[in-house]
């Protein structure tokens, strides 16, 4: 669940990729890292592991010369934390060629070894973002011309279309070009374009994973960029766009308005900040109906997704609304933490109890969703520390029984508490008194309220329906294979579904 942005606009455009990046910091904290295009066509490129503030100092920033430049931050889907995975990825044939990619491609390990055996493409890390842009630059270079019009980026994009499956949203910078912006033909992960007029009515164009980010910078947000469409700007900030897909279908993922997405942004129409309201509203009135002989005290949301949501529960409950968490905004969101042991020490750090809000009450603990467990376990046991007679904790999304195969790191199912398990089962686990969580067609109401165009969202997560159509049984247990084995190990994830690379592993 990475951030990509991409600016092509009349003056230097390094603040304004790190500023940008900045905002979207929430959706990846492995690595950061900028390419940017200067007038004598030179590629400048800064990325390391870390946050945005430790990878970039100013020397770096002055370094990033040029008017067109892309950005990424990273969240690790596959457990390898090398800066060789830092993006963007760049190739300097055809014409040079930089990529940031947000998503996951499933069938990486086909491409990989069409590419290295028929492409003869080198691939050198096991990031299928380098597979990604190594697909596009292989579609292009059959076009034997020295200036490339935006027919040709089209038809390879449309090409690329046909080749790859996953989640994929993509910025591309094309030296002597410009820059083309495409997203996979179901949507599941955001890409928004903007524009800004300056000084003298130059006008400036940006894409990013969230309108957040162009609105910090002053740009007009145009739109989202459609499924499966491309969208190119050239060197003359001419605009072009074009449907790449032939049956493109809407279908984002239903976790960036539950988790990722800052409440400030609005995705395919969709105000994360009124879904999150609403996701509110809904689970609220289930649990005057399911919990009719409560005496709740108080509404304390686990900071601080799931505040809205909150906020809304209590005024549904006629309910105090109370920040009984105090959170270090200095460590991490541990959900994107890789390492399960990272996550759990990283909570105690996170969070303190504000005794005085829990002290002989019955408290309503408020979350977003419920992943591995471990979390929402040692709320409560903080909770319980602090004083609490009775401690009830809700969840503004249903049940995660499935791994998700897009970007998120949700990868073994064996680590997800709700897979295979009843409500019950879950909160004698976590020790929960009470133990609630949204229904899914309410949740699909709330998000799709804004925009009801979109008839499916990605829900795979709670109902096992991957919208690509590529995934089943035999390809989650060989994922979950390799992934332990990449664990046991300590050996860099390749690309997944890789078979064939866990069976000589185990052969040596």
């Amino acid at each position: 669940m990475c951030g990509i942005v991409g600016i092509i606009g009349s003056t230097p455009v390094n603040q304004s990729l790190y500023d940008a990046l900045t905002v979207l910091q929430h959706r990846g904290q492995d690595s950061a890292g900028i390419c940017t295009i200067n007038k004598l066509n030179r590629f400048f490129l800064r990325k390391a592991n870390g946050l945005v503030k430790d990878v970039f100092e100013v020397e770096h920033i002055k370094k990033l010369q040029g008017n067109i430049g892309i950005g990424h931050v990273r969240y690790p889907t596959a457990g390898n934390f090398s800066a060789s995975e830092a993006q963007p990825f760049y190739v300097n044939s055809p014409y040079g060629i930089s990529l940031v990619h947000n998503g996951n491609l499933t069938n990486a390990h086909q491409l990989r070894k069409q590419l290295m055996q028929y492409g003869r493409r080198h691939i050198n890390t096991s990031s299928d973002s380098e597979i990604l842009i190594n697909i596009f630059a292989q579609y292009l270079s059959s076009f034997r011309c020295f200036q490339l019009k935006p027919n040709h980026i089209f038809s390879a994009i449309s090409s690329l279309h046909k080749k790859i499956r996953g989640a994929y949203a993509c910025v591309a910078m094309i030296m002597g070009h410009g820059i083309v912006a495409f997203r996979d033909p179901n949507g599941i992960r955001p890409l928004i374009i903007g524009k800004r007029v300056i000084k003298k009515n130059k006008t400036e164009y940006m894409v990013a994973s969230e309108s957040a980010a162009l609105d910090i910078l002053g740009f007009d947000c145009l739109r989202d960029v459609l499924p499966g469409e491309a969208v190119y700007i050239n060197n003359k900030k001419q605009l072009f766009s074009y449907q790449c897909a032939k049956n493109p279908q809407n279908n984002p993922c239903m976790f960036e308005y539950v988790y990722f997405a800052r409440p400030d942004s609005t995705l395919d129409k969709i105000s994360v900040y009124s879904s999150r309201i609403r996701m509110g509203s809904k689970l609220g009135k289930k649990i005057i109906k399911k919990w009719k002989n409560f005496d709740i005290n108080v509404v304390i949301p686990i900071p601080e997704t799931s505040t809205d949501i909150a906020l809304e529960i209590a005024r549904i409950l006629k309910k105090p609304c109370r920040h009984g968490f105090v959170e270090n905004r200095y460590i991490g969101r541990t959900f994107i933490m890789a390492d399960q042991k990272i996550r759990k020490s990283s909570v105690r750090c996170k969070l303190n109890a504000n005794k005085n809000e829990f002290k002989n009450k019955n408290v309503l603990l408020v979350d977003d969703s419920i992943v591995r467990g471990t979390t929402s376990e040692q709320i409560v046991d903080m909770a319980r520390d602090a004083g609490a007679k009775n401690v009830y904790l809700a969840s503004a999304a249903p049940e995660i029984r499935f791994p998700n195969v897009y970007g998120i790191d949700t990868p073994n199912f064996k680590e997800l508490i709700a897979h295979n398990r009843e409500v019950e089962d879950i909160r004698k686990i976590i020790k929960a008194d009470a133990l609630i969580f949204q229904d899914l067609n309410d949740l699909i109401e709330a998000v799709r309220h804004d925009n009801p165009e979109i008839f499916q969202f990605e829900c795979s997560v709670f109902n096992g329906n991957y919208v690509t159509k590529d995934i089943n049984k035999s390809y989650l247990e060989r994922l979950y294979l390799l992934r332990c084995n990449q664990k046991k190990n300590k050996l860099p994830f390749c690309a997944i579904n890789e078979i064939e690379t866990l069976e000589l592993y185990n052969e040596q």
